[in-house]
């Protein structure tokens, strides 16, 4: 832990009573056990913190991850020639999922690109991709100083008070503070994330959970909502052998894009469109109560990539790869766990309804 950095929050975390572990190279808080007023909203722990998350709201410190800009009248041709995305049509105001893709299709890291106006865009990365990212994209400039928070639950929207759609993006600010927020949501639920001056991400995270319905959240909520959501997480679900048609994230190719196909890997990702790819993202149900973790073998179809148990379901979900003629939904699957066979069957995603705002 003494080699690890650390996010501006660290302190804030501790005090919390946080349990911090290693992740991307950061020391980063994986749940909370909660004293004072906070405990009487939340016991703490993965599970009570996911469910607070999914009735009222969580506070996540996600500062590990990479901000940086791309400005100049350049900057969006330059990132679209890296990605499938549609940049050079992304309106001020408004941000985009979207992958950095190689020439053979795979996925180098997926982000997010929000325009700012007067061409400036503003991207968000993988904290464990950063440096690849970085050394991949032309005229990207690093954000030093900066926090980020991500507001997440059904509360969230009355408590954050700015008047954004689902995938908007304002500079605005928060309890006077200046900030950069978004709006979309990792965990499924409406959700905000804020970009802050470091020196005032501890006071803004203290003026977020002093409302009634926020309690901070560590990394094992964060995990299993976005488990539930069906959503990937870079190194598990994604990575640079993996397609966006393999992963099920075709929906990110602009229709602009699908005339030329002239991104990293295009003619790979438009003939596995049309031909098929030899194996696709699916949901799994196992059955009984056991999890299937990450590296389960799928026998004679796959792999488990995700995996654990849903405290909305109160049952164990995952997600992995499987042949394309396992992929269909309903399809029966054998699972190894523990050396024994486990019964499973491939089901759709999301596990739990996305409840963004629309």
């Amino acid at each position: 832990m003494t080699d690890l950095k650390t996010t501006p929050l660290d302190s804030w975390h501790r005090g919390l009573g946080a349990r911090m572990v290693p992740f991307a190279g950061y020391a980063m808080p994986v749940q909370y056990d909660f004293t004072g007023a906070l405990a009487e909203r939340c016991r703490g722990g993965v599970l009570a913190e996911h469910l607070h998350c999914r009735s009222k709201a969580a506070l996540f410190d996600v500062s590990h991850m990479g901000q940086a800009t791309m400005t100049g009248a350049g900057a969006a041709e330059a990132l679209e020639r890296l990605v499938p995305g549609d940049i050079l049509g992304l309106k001020p105001g408004r941000q985009r999922y979207t992958l950095l893709t190689n020439e053979a299709g795979g996925i180098i890291d997926d982000l997010m690109v929000a325009n700012l106006g007067d061409d400036r865009l503003f991207l968000v990365v993988n904290a464990s991709r950063k440096d690849v990212d970085f050394a991949h994209i032309p005229g990207i400039v690093p954000i030093e100083n900066r926090a980020l928070l991500a507001l997440q639950g059904p509360a969230a929207s009355a408590i954050v008070g700015v008047p954004l759609s689902f995938m908007g993006v304002a500079e605005t600010s928060i309890a006077g503070i200046p900030c950069l927020v978004s709006r979309s949501g990792y965990t499924g639920e409406d959700g905000f994330e804020i970009s802050v001056p470091a020196d005032r991400a501890e006071a803004l995270a203290e003026w977020l959970v002093g409302h009634e319905a926020v309690v901070p959240a560590g990394l094992g909520a964060r995990d299993s909502l976005r488990l539930e959501a069906g959503l990937c997480l870079y190194g598990h679900d994604l990575d640079e052998t993996t397609t966006p048609v393999e992963a099920g994230l075709t929906w990110v190719i602009g229709k602009r894009r699908k005339m030329s196909w002239d991104f990293p890997g295009g003619a790979i990702v438009r003939d596995q469109l049309d031909n098929g790819a030899p194996r696709l993202r699916v949901g799994i149900k196992p059955t009984g109560r056991a999890p299937a973790r990450e590296g389960t073998a799928i026998e004679g179809a796959g792999i488990i990539t995700s995996g654990g148990f849903s405290p909305s379901l109160n049952a164990p979900i995952a997600m992995g790869y499987v042949r394309r003629e396992f992929a269909e939904d309903g399809t029966a699957l054998t699972l190894t766990v523990r050396g024994k066979p486990m019964p499973a069957t491939v089901v759709p995603m999301p596990f739990v309804p996305h409840r963004y705002a629309r």
